[in-house]
């Protein structure tokens, strides 16, 4: 009898060594799956997710025991699939009251959270930038001003003004500041939900009971129809009133879900292969045309979530000659905390991170694409252009540098530390409308996916990390990329 299941062993290793690693991809990867895990992780049931929520942590179990059933070991120190983040929740204040000339002002958001009764004057300032002050007297009183500066009244530069224009004001001695912008609809309604939300970061020895403030109420409110700046194109000052009242600051305890796989050569085993997504989404906010205020998260980032669970199944029953580390990361749409926090605690030596090959997503605009931002980046780029043209696809790299994509999600953090890291997208050409329409939006829902197309995108993912941690070859920075230094320092090169 042992002779028997000896022999039935052996058959059974000469048959899986005959198989090529298309064959095995194809033997793991299957729709039925893929569509199981996108319709519950972006169902209505978790709510879109949100980092520090019941549903987040209902997503991690999921994931966690996904893999314990693959066969995949758990990784974190504390010796389960959970790597335990201390964060520190600020919550907006619930009331926030503004008039201007008499008027009630409805779409607001407090950028900075002061409490404040303000009955008196509101002085117009322009830019509010040093000019803007001059000859003005606003010494207690509230400012307003313009979004952005002269050749720049875009949302981002207006956020990336709003340091230089609190010190300013309070430097004038100002008691708070409103500043007035005019964008589209789709885009207040992104930072109407994420300033009328929650805002979490890594919690510090120094986190307090209360949140840190520059000491000056800030406001943003959406001028839509410009009504407001043809009020101050008429006269500098009007009366207002500003209540606002005080952020509440809590801790809170969100997890990473870390698992692996070791290796099977002696050699190569001590090298390891990340395999990263985010799972959290931005939760519940404004509602849609339809009147849906979930936001389902399935294309960033159930499906980015998806490909490491096919990798993970995959290599629990067909481990690669490199070890695998699975990392799901939460906190990514919060600032990419859950990947900050693990680069600096790392669970193993992050100089034997080899690779760290992430999956995220904002959606598609063409299925024959597999789009890698950082494709050419590092010296694997012909292994996943191969693994994408044995399922029909076409690897591609970022086709909107100037969306900064690179430097935008969890793979940066790794990078930055030397880890050659680029990202595996769905198929675009472009971030053009068929992308905005369901990035961050009510309607990316998992009914709204092609399927067949995702099945390729999957098993060319799963192929290219088969083919990456397969390759005698360690993987590596193409010469002159910004990390390349980075790199040589971790792995003493």
């Amino acid at each position: 009898m042992k002779l028997m299941f000896s022999s039935l062993l052996f058959v059974c290793s000469i048959t899986i060594l005959a198989q090529t690693d298309k064959e095995l991809v194809q033997n793991t990867v299957s729709k039925s799956a893929i569509e199981g895990h996108i319709y519950f992780l972006a169902d209505d049931l978790l709510k879109g997710r949100e980092t520090g929520t019941a549903e987040n942590k209902i997503a991690a179990s999921y994931l966690a025991n996904t893999m314990r059933g693959y066969g995949v070991q758990p990784a974190s120190k504390e010796g389960t699939f959970y790597q335990n983040i201390p964060m520190q929740r600020v919550s907006p204040p619930k009331h926030t009251d503004l008039t201007l000339d008499g008027v009630s002002v409805r779409h607001k958001v407090a950028i900075e959270a002061v409490p404040l009764e303000y009955t008196g004057n509101v002085v117009f300032v322009g830019y509010g930038l040093e000019a803007d002050y001059t000859g003005k007297n606003v010494a207690n009183q509230v400012v307003v001003m313009k979004a952005g500066g002269p050749d720049a009244t875009d949302a981002r530069s207006a956020f990336g003004y709003r340091d230089k224009k609190m010190a300013l004001a309070k430097k004038a001695g100002a008691a708070g500041v409103i500043e007035l912008l005019s964008t589209d609809e789709n885009l207040w309604g992104f930072i109407d939900h994420n300033f009328t939300n929650s805002r979490i970061s890594l919690a510090t020895n120094e986190a307090k009971e209360a949140p840190k403030s520059n000491g000056l109420p800030y406001i943003w409110v959406w001028d839509e129809t410009g009504s407001y700046s043809k009020i101050f194109s008429e006269k500098n000052t009007v009366k207002s009133t500003l209540k606002m009242e005080a952020a509440v600051t809590e801790t809170i305890t969100t997890q990473n879900v870390v698992g692996m796989v070791e290796g099977t050569d002696p050699m190569l085993k001590d090298e390891y292969i990340i395999y990263s997504g985010h799972y959290d989404h931005v939760g519940i906010g404004t509602p849609d045309e339809t009147g849906d205020t979930i936001y389902n998260g399935a294309r960033d980032n159930a499906v980015g979530i998806t490909t490491v669970l096919s990798m993970a199944q995959n290599l629990a029953k067909y481990p690669t000659k490199r070890s695998a580390l699975f990392i799901l990361f939460t906190g990514e749409e919060k600032g990419l905390l859950g990947s900050e926090y693990y680069v600096e605690n790392p669970v193993l030596p992050l100089e034997q991170m080899v690779y760290c090959f992430n999956s995220d997503n904002a959606g598609y605009n063409d299925t024959s694409l597999a789009t890698i931002i950082g494709l050419n980046r590092t010296s694997a780029g012909s292994h996943i252009k191969e693994a994408a043209t044995a399922f029909g696809l076409t690897a591609v790299d970022d086709p909107a540098p100037e969306q900064g994509l690179f430097d935008r999600s969890d793979n940066v953090k790794f990078a930055a530390k030397g880890i050659p890291a680029p990202t595996f997208s769905l198929g675009f050409t472009a971030f053009d409308g068929t992308l905005t329409q369901y990035y961050h939006r009510p309607g990316d829902e998992a009914e709204s996916l092609d399927y067949d197309y995702l099945l390729k995108f999957f098993s060319a993912y799963v192929l290219s990390g088969r083919k990456i941690a397969n390759d005698p070859v360690t993987p590596f920075w193409t010469a002159g990329d910004k990390y390349e230094e980075a790199g040589k320092k971790l792995y003493k090169k």
